[in-house]
């Protein structure tokens, strides 16, 4: 329900702040006062797109927020939807600035359109003389049915089970288009993982190979120099680098117990001595293992150039990329080798989920079925109480393939005069039929839905007299347990209304502005007088409006 709504730098609105009631309420005024423009602003609270063009003064931003009561209504999944705190009291607003730039909040939380127009929708349901076109779409005439046959959780049900075999549908489509062609590369692909896996493959061996190769093409350069360097530490002289180290430390032995000094050096010495030991043993073994071997290079040159071959020919640089390539297409071939007991498992699903579905479709149309007859008798009893004895209703139910909205195909079926047959909506009546007819099925459908909110923009045109006292109380009633908001140009709707609301131009300052303001009960009469008889309402007319504020 909608407690509180701000309007300001909007169209001809500077500023204009109301707090509905909780039952109808009836806005009236001149024409071209204003009255749809308020309109307009709530239809972009609701996600409406717009553009600067909106703003009253191109200097200041616009916003339009409203303060809603949700307590009561089933409506905490969205929030979860959406990862907004709940709130019993939920505040939307949007915001259009100077520069064109539009933002939306809900409890102050930031949202895109998408998300304000899904939850607009759930709060308040604008019917204009516009919306009559919906009538005529087939989806919109399967909701209606739906909602009058309390479909909402077996519709839900059947589109979550849709979907899923939609996801399935796909995904079978989606390996069959392959198997062709994944089958036509099996020989091609067998041939190129045997080739990589006959390689025996390791991390590291390029590398490995590529050193070996180094030393092996210049065995005898590296002998050589091994073998002096070994000669230069230990070669059995007098003058290696081991023997005269040897000799210095002899030297330091006999003087180190006279000063710690001396001790250190000795030490510092020894293990100098030590470590060549060690370089002069390992140089030795080195040059033992290094030998001139052109039968070693021409296999580690094979090797190598098998490898090099490889790469170039899967485009890489290294054996780690080729490791990569021949692990895909062990997985290729793996699923091509697995494609027809993938594609037949699939299959199975698929018809499964599809007999499933078909169950709960069948489920979703008895109960559609069960509803066409009550919803065409309740809309001819209320199409004959606003003023059309001879309207017609006919719905008509055919199997269709399945889609989002089940195994049905829905149309009903309107004629207004005696004698004619009920023909497709968009052909069979006038816009003040249609207005009629879609406020007799937002009435017998309101008390189906958990909808706070319904707006009538002049749902009344083409009506007046007894008929329009008729509708007046429809909305009345459908006011009972869902707020109503009515803009209308009838007296006798206007009297109905538990709070009325008069919209109206200011022109005392440089540009004209809409303003409205809540009519006391003196006002209310004056105003309704004013609808029956003119500017200047005869005291039969101010008579008339007291009898109708009666009712």
């Amino acid at each position: 329900m909608l407690q509180h709504l701000i309007i300001k730098n909007y169209a001809l609105i500077k500023h204009l702040e109301i707090s509905p009631s909780s039952e109808l309420n009836i806005i009236t005024g001149e024409t071209g006062a204003g009255k749809s423009i308020m309109l307009g602003a709530v239809g972009l609270m609701l996600g409406n797109r717009a553009d600067t063009k909106v703003l009253l003064d191109e200097n200041e931003k616009c916003v339009i927020e409203g303060t809603f009561n949700i307590s009561g209504y089933d409506l905490k999944s969205f929030f979860e939807e959406a990862d907004i705190d709940y709130e019993s009291e939920c505040i939307i607003r949007r915001e259009i600035s100077s520069a064109g730039k539009s933002r939306a909040f809900i409890n102050d939380t930031p949202v895109n359109l998408d998300v304000l127009k899904k939850w607009g929708s759930s709060l308040v349901d604008v019917h204009s003389q516009h919306e009559t076109l919906l009538l005529g779409n087939a989806n919109f005439q399967i909701s209606i049915l739906d909602a009058f046959a309390g479909n909402k959780n077996l519709l839900a049900e059947y589109r979550t089970l849709f979907k899923e075999y939609k996801n399935i549908q796909a995904e079978y489509d989606e390996i069959t288009s392959k198997a062709a062609e994944e089958k036509k590369q099996l020989d091609y692909n067998s041939y190129l993982l045997k080739e990589l896996s006959e390689a025996s493959l390791k991390e590291g061996e390029q590398e490995e190979k590529e050193e070996s190769l180094k030393v092996l093409e210049n065995a005898e350069h590296i002998k050589s120099k091994l073998d002096v360097a070994y000669t230069i530490l230990s070669g059995g002289t007098s003058q290696d680098l081991i023997t005269l180290a040897q000799e210095a430390r002899k030297q330091l032995d006999q003087i180190s117990g006279l000063s710690t000094q001396y001790e250190s050096l000795r030490e510092r010495l020894q293990s100098a001595l030590i470590e060549l030991k060690d370089i002069a043993a390992e140089l030795e073994n080195e040059n033992e293992k290094v030998e001139y071997n052109p039968q070693a290079i021409e296999k580690t040159q094979g090797r190598l150039s098998h490898l090099y071959t490889l790469q170039k020919k899967h485009q890489v640089q290294t054996v780690s990329e080729l490791i990569i390539i021949q692990q895909a297409l062990e997985k290729k071939m793996e699923f091509t080798m697995n494609l027809d007991d993938n594609i037949a498992a699939l299959k199975k699903k698929l018809e499964v989920t599809y007999k499933e579905l078909l169950g709960k479709g069948k489920k979703l149309s008895e109960a559609r079925q069960k509803a066409s007859a009550p919803i065409k008798n309740d809309l001819e009893a209320l199409l004959k109480e606003v003023g059309m004895p001879n309207a017609a209703i006919s719905v008509e139910i055919k199997e269709i393939e399945p889609t989002i909205n089940g195994v049905d195909g829905v149309a009903i079926l309107f004629s207004a005069n005696k004698g004619i047959a009920p023909q497709e909506l968009k052909n069979a009546a006038s816009g003040g039929e249609f207005s009629r007819l879609m406020l007799c099925i937002k009435y017998i459908i309101a008390d189906k839905t958990a909808l706070p909110t319904i707006i009538f923009d002049e749902i009344d045109t083409g009506i007046s007299g007894e008929v329009a006292i008729k509708v007046g109380k429809m909305m009345k009633q459908m006011s009972s347990s869902h707020q109503v908001i009515s803009i209308s140009h009838l007296p006798q709707i206007a009297a109905q209304g538990k709070a009325h609301y008069y919209v109206y131009k200011d022109n005392s300052s440089e540009k004209t502005i809409s303003k409205m303001k809540l009519l006391s009960e003196e006002e209310r009469v004056k105003e309704i007088a004013q609808m029956i008889g003119g500017s200047k309402p005869s005291e039969t007319a101010i008579q008339s409006a007291k009898e109708m504020l009666a009712i």
